[in-house]
């Protein structure tokens, strides 16, 4: 009777501790999933400002080496 007893206490503490790791992986599952949008998007930004960059120096003349700054 006894070890009847401490075999359901047991059994109920592993289907809590199940539980509460089940819980944990779907929080910890769910962080992740945020974390990896906001790398994917800032990812995006950092293209975008890659873009602008590269746009903005091919505009810009380069300036003959012997040739003064404006500010001169």
């Amino acid at each position: 009777m006894n070890d009847e007893i401490l075999d359901r206490n047991r059994l109920t503490e592993l289907e809590e501790r199940l539980e509460y790791q089940d819980d944990t992986i779907s929080q910890l599952n769910d962080a992740l999933v945020n974390q990896q949008q906001r790398i994917d998007s800032l990812e995006t930004k950092l293209q975008e400002v890659k873009s602008t960059l590269l746009s903005v120096t091919e505009i810009r003349q380069p300036l003959d080496p012997n040739e003064r700054p404006p500010h001169y």
